[in-house]
C-alpha cells in the first residue's frame, strides 16, 4: 500500500510541475504600443509590463549600435502590442531623434551574407554593415567618392557607391574597394 500511495503521491507531484512549466496565463502581460516611444522609455514600459528580454536594431539597417538609448526613438516593435508571454523577446527598429523613421524597417531585409567565394553586393548599405560582412582577412580600402579627400571615420555614416570586384565576381583573397559617400550625399 505503501508504495501505491508513494506512486501517487509523486505522480501528482509530476502533474503539478508539468502544469506549473506550462504556459498560463499567469506569464503573459499586456505588451504596450511603444512606437513613437524614446528607446530609454520604451525599455523603461517594456520592463515595467512584465517584459526582460528586450533587444535593439538600427531601423535604416545601417549597423549602429544604439549606446546611448536616450538618443533614440522607436519606429517599430517585434512582437505587436498585445498580449503575449513575458519570456518573448521585445525588439525594438530604432532610429536616431533626429531621423525619421524608415517606410519599412530595414531588419526585414537581408544584409549581405558573411563573403564566401563570391563578393556580396553593397552598393546602398553602410561601410559598416559590408566590413561586417567579408572575412577579416580581407584587405579593404574605402575612398570617399565625393571627390573631397575625407577620411571615413564611422563607417555606419558612410553608403557605398561602387565596389571592386563587383557584385557575384568570385572573391579569392584580393584585396576589396568600396567608394562611399555619408548617408544623405547623392553617389557620384
Amino acid at each position: 500500500m505503501r508504495t501505491r500511495s508513494a506512486l501517487a503521491l509523486l505522480a501528482a507531484t509530476a502533474l503539478l510541475t508539468l502544469t506549473a512549466c506550462g504556459e498560463d496565463d499567469s506569464d503573459k502581460a499586456a505588451l504596450p504600443d511603444l512606437v513613437g516611444k524614446g528607446l530609454q522609455s520604451a525599455q523603461d514600459q517594456a520592463q515595467a509590463a512584465g517584459f526582460r528580454r528586450l533587444a535593439s536594431h538600427d531601423a535604416l539597417g545601417r549597423g549602429r549600435t544604439q549606446a546611448l538609448d536616450r538618443n533614440w526613438k522607436v519606429c517599430s516593435q517585434t512582437p505587436a502590442p498585445g498580449t503575449a508571454p513575458t519570456d518573448t523577446e521585445v525588439d525594438f527598429g530604432a532610429v536616431k531623434l533626429t531621423e525619421d523613421c524608415p517606410a519599412k524597417d530595414a531588419s526585414g531585409e537581408r544584409p549581405p551574407s558573411k563573403a564566401g567565394g563570391t563578393m556580396p553586393g553593397f552598393t546602398g548599405k553602410s561601410v559598416k554593415v559590408a566590413r561586417e560582412a567579408l572575412d577579416s582577412s580581407t584587405s579593404l580600402t574605402v575612398k570617399d567618392a565625393s571627390g573631397s579627400g575625407r577620411m571615413v571615420l564611422v563607417e555606419s555614416n558612410w553608403q557605398v557607391c561602387a565596389q571592386d570586384p563587383a557584385a557575384g565576381a568570385k572573391l579569392d583573397g584580393q584585396p576589396v574597394r568600396l567608394d562611399a559617400v555619408k548617408f544623405g550625399e547623392g553617389c557620384p
